[in-house]
């Protein structure tokens, strides 16, 4: 932590401690690639590894999965204490036949008070697997409603969209696999034009409606592999996995095309609403930086396409050429 000036806080000597333990080993994997690619551990990096390999996602639902998987557990330990108890009670009615057979009883009856014994033997069994069934079904509901409540943690409730958090976990996959293969990785940002006019013209429930369309259009556009994400109020954003500046550009290029060309209908009167449109902003991404400076030449683009008449896709790269021409 010395070496790479990382402030000794509880949460930064945690990340370390589980780094030099080995564990987990995706946590290593991307603390290596990072060091190999010289980045800089500062405050957002430090708190992203915390947050996405540390720390608990959901204390609630984790507390609930518990308190479940705990009795469950109760339960079968019992289970397993009663089958115990009743296999030497088994072995005990078993012996005593043994015995008696010594002794030069009626092997007859012997013999039926051993199938008895069998049959008690079998029925048990069959009970205490009847129970196992059920606690297994408990668990599968368990596992489910942990899965669900992790998918809705990780989804935009208004455009069905992945959101920030999400965002944020499959940035740092795809940007460690990007510098570890040295594959292109890009983003692309858009935003609504005029959004705020529109919305005080036809009202915040109009606006959500563009919302979701916008969303729809931008999830079906992308390539598979890529994730969309609602980034915040009226911005979209796109993670495009293998894209150079070219391709995020093509893609782009077709998202904007596809909004500009819906019509949209007012639900409450049917009535038609003005073409929405949508300015965006391409970048690539460099090697060793943070999702955040990747985004911020995205704004920049994008911030660009709007003084430039909106409705349009700037590029990192016309900022340079547009920068150069200045000076």
């Amino acid at each position: 932590m010395a070496e790479q000036r990382i402030p000794a806080t509880p949460n930064n000597f945690n990340v370390w401690f589980h780094y030099f333990l080995g564990a987990p080993d995706d946590l290593k994997h991307a603390i290596d690639i990072l060091i190999d690619n010289r980045r800089a551990f500062d405050s957002r990096v430090n708190q992203d590894l915390f947050a996405t390999y540390i720390e608990p996602s959901d204390i609630t639902i984790a507390a609930t999965a518990s308190g479940q998987l705990q009795a469950v557990l109760m339960a079968a330990k019992q289970y397993l204490a009663n089958a115990i108890e009743d296999n030497q009670s088994h072995m005990q009615a078993i012996s005593d036949v043994a015995d008696q057979t010594n002794a030069g009883l009626d092997p007859k009856g012997l013999v039926s008070q051993l199938i008895a014994e069998l049959n008690k033997a079998a029925a048990r069994a069959s009970k205490l697997e009847e129970r196992f069934d059920e606690k297994n079904r408990e668990l599968d509901t368990i596992r489910d409603s942990l899965s669900k409540s992790e998918q809705r943690a990780k989804t935009d409730t208004l455009t069905g969209l992945p959101n920030r958090r999400a965002l944020d976990e499959f940035f740092r996959v795809v940007q460690i696999d990007a510098m570890e293969k040295g594959e292109p990785l890009s983003v692309l940002m858009l935003d609504v034009d005029h959004f705020k006019k529109f919305n005080d013209n036809f009202g915040h429930g109009v606006g959500d409606q563009v919302l979701k369309l916008i969303g729809q259009v931008l999830h079906d556009k992308v390539r598979e592999g890529d994730l969309p994400a609602r980034y915040g109020g009226e911005e979209l954003l796109a993670v495009l996995p293998g894209a150079n500046l070219g391709a995020a550009t093509a893609v782009a290029e077709r998202v904007r095309r596809s909004i500009a060309e819906c019509h949209i209908t007012r639900r409450s009167t049917g009535e038609l609403l003005p073409t929405i449109t949508v300015s965006i902003g391409v970048a690539q991404f460099q090697p060793g930086e943070s999702m955040n400076e990747l985004i911020e030449r995205c704004d920049r683009a994008l911030y660009r396409a709007k003084q430039s008449g909106r409705n349009r896709v700037v590029t990192e790269a016309e900022l340079e050429t547009a920068l150069a021409a200045a000076s």
